[in-house]
């Protein structure tokens, strides 16, 4: 969007730079020429009880893209395992309006995701997998996603009170982590803001 034409409009949640030199972020049209922190603290606002984590033990690139997702659907967070450092291009900047959280160690996940009262819920697929397409998701958890290949470590799947696999009918053995993250979240959505039940 360019420059604003016409009379400004009054509120303090508008930027006056980008109301005189235009808005080209990615942004929703309802939050154009709106300040950053403003963006933040209205999806602060409506921001769903789902949390996201992802391992992060050997910098997965699908993880930008993971936050990507989790911001389209306003996740409450998002938990970095592992790494702290994590390459956020796939992100696109929309890790600016979410809350990323860094857990150094899968216990130090674990234990904050109980103390919030979340129940962790693995993705991924092993031969005791549940599918996701018949679990009943609960409002309050946290869907933890692997890295590409490894998957999920066996201490993150110790600590899941179940692991979810999404069902595939062509030729490959699993889709792309980040591929996977997508349909896990919006599964959430169907159950939880259009009571979509399994």
């Amino acid at each position: 969007m360019g420059p604003w034409e016409g009379e400004w409009p009054a509120g303090e949640h508008f930027d006056p730079e980008l109301l005189e030199n235009g808005d080209r972020r990615n942004v929703l049209d309802e939050f154009r020429y709106w300040r950053h922190e403003a963006i933040v603290a209205q999806l602060d606002t409506r921001r769903h009880p789902l949390h996201v984590a992802i391992e992060n033990w050997q910098h997965d690139l699908n993880i930008g893209t993971v936050v990507r997702t989790a911001n389209a659907f306003n996740a409450a967070q998002v938990h970095i395992v592992g790494r702290r450092r994590w390459n956020r291009r796939g992100a696109m900047v929309t890790d600016k309006y979410l809350h990323v959280r860094h857990h150094p160690t899968v216990e130090d996940f674990v234990a904050w995701a109980h103390g919030e009262g979340l129940v962790v819920l693995g993705v991924d697929i092993f031969p005791d997998s549940v599918p996701l397409e018949t679990y009943e998701l609960p409002e309050r958890c946290v869907m933890v996603f692997g890295q590409e290949g490894p998957g999920l470590s066996e201490e993150m799947r110790a600590a899941a009170k179940a692991t979810l696999s999404i069902a595939q009918y062509g030729s490959t053995r699993s889709i792309n982590a980040a591929s996977a993250a997508a349909v896990a979240m919006h599964a959430w959505i169907r159950r939880w803001e259009f009571g979509q039940r399994v």
